[in-house]
């Protein structure tokens, strides 16, 4: 599904659709322990068909802002917008798919079934049913482990079953939780280059949390870099890699169009504007640059 396009007269500069807008949202818990402020002055835009990676240390709401986009729990203050619609009324409109670190595939359920299952929830015909999970398990390459079961797939094919079961309704919008955190290198890696593909053939937007600077880098096309708690977003950097679109240096508006993240293949990964991209988020992270490790080396 692609992108919504708008119309305007010549000559005229329009806004991207903005997919996902938050405005001066705090979060805080009340725990035992007394307060715990998640969240302070969270303002964000992400357009849509754009792909946001959401970057920083453990504790610093990545999550919890996740979280929020979802409607799984409210601001403590600020608004948040899913395609101009409250999270709530998103959610029930389907809006958006959503795809955490552990697959959460129902065992008892073939690939196929578990596929199906938002489908079924939601009425969907047996004939249409089976023509669209035919299609997602085509897209995430498992058409012939249809009638298996979870405990016969690998990781990285479970998580494969979990990002269809979350394309199952067409969303316009992907919320990502450290999907392939529990995924070894090589794995991960073939996974990053089937979501890159997965999102241009869909068009969806997708927000995704990660602790990964070169996952972050290579899936991107802005990282959101946030500070310790209470989360605030300290810099957005623009990805500027080799044959990516040219787009503006911040805002919302830098989205690559399909032909282009096609261009996002292994290759990118030994290319230097990779590695100026690393260090740029390493810098963000750590607020001062610093100094560069080896070349492929992981920095978390």
């Amino acid at each position: 599904m692609s992108a919504p396009e708008t119309t305007a007269a010549p000559g005229t500069i329009t806004e991207p659709a903005i997919a996902v807008r938050v405005s001066s949202v705090d979060k805080v818990f009340e725990t035992q322990g007394g307060r715990v402020h998640a969240l302070e002055g969270i303002d964000l835009s992400v357009a849509a068909g754009e792909f946001v990676s959401l970057i920083g240390p453990s504790g610093c709401g990545k999550s919890t802002l996740m979280r929020l986009i979802a409607d799984l729990d409210a601001p403590t203050s600020g608004s948040i917008a899913v395609f101009g619609k409250t999270p709530t009324r998103a959610r029930l409109d389907q809006e958006y798919g959503i795809a955490f670190q552990q697959a959460g595939l129902l065992p008892w359920r073939t690939v196929a079934a578990n596929v199906a299952l938002p489908l079924e929830l939601h009425g969907v015909g047996q004939a249409a049913r089976r023509a669209k999970v035919d299609e997602l398990l085509d897209m995430v390459g498992l058409a012939e482990f249809a009638e298996r079961y979870p405990d016969q797939l690998s990781g990285g094919m479970q998580q494969r079953v979990a990002i269809a079961r979350s394309l199952a309704e067409q969303p316009r919008l992907l919320l990502m939780d450290e999907p392939f955190g529990a995924l070894d290198e090589m794995t991960r890696e073939k996974m990053q280059a089937d979501l890159v593909r997965i999102a241009g053939e869909t068009g969806a937007a997708v927000v995704f949390v990660t602790h990964s600077i070169p996952e972050a880098v290579f899936l991107s096309d802005r990282v959101v870099v946030m500070s310790p708690r209470p989360g605030r977003i300290r810099e957005i950097v623009p990805m500027r890699l080799a044959g990516a679109a040219a787009g503006p240096a911040d805002g919302v508006g830098a989205v690559e169009g399909a032909a282009t993240r096609a261009a996002r293949t292994e290759g990118l990964r030994e290319d230097r504007s990779f590695f100026e991209m690393v260090t740029a988020v390493r810098e963000a992270l750590h607020g001062a640059p610093v100094a560069t490790g080896a070349r492929g080396v992981e920095t978390r």
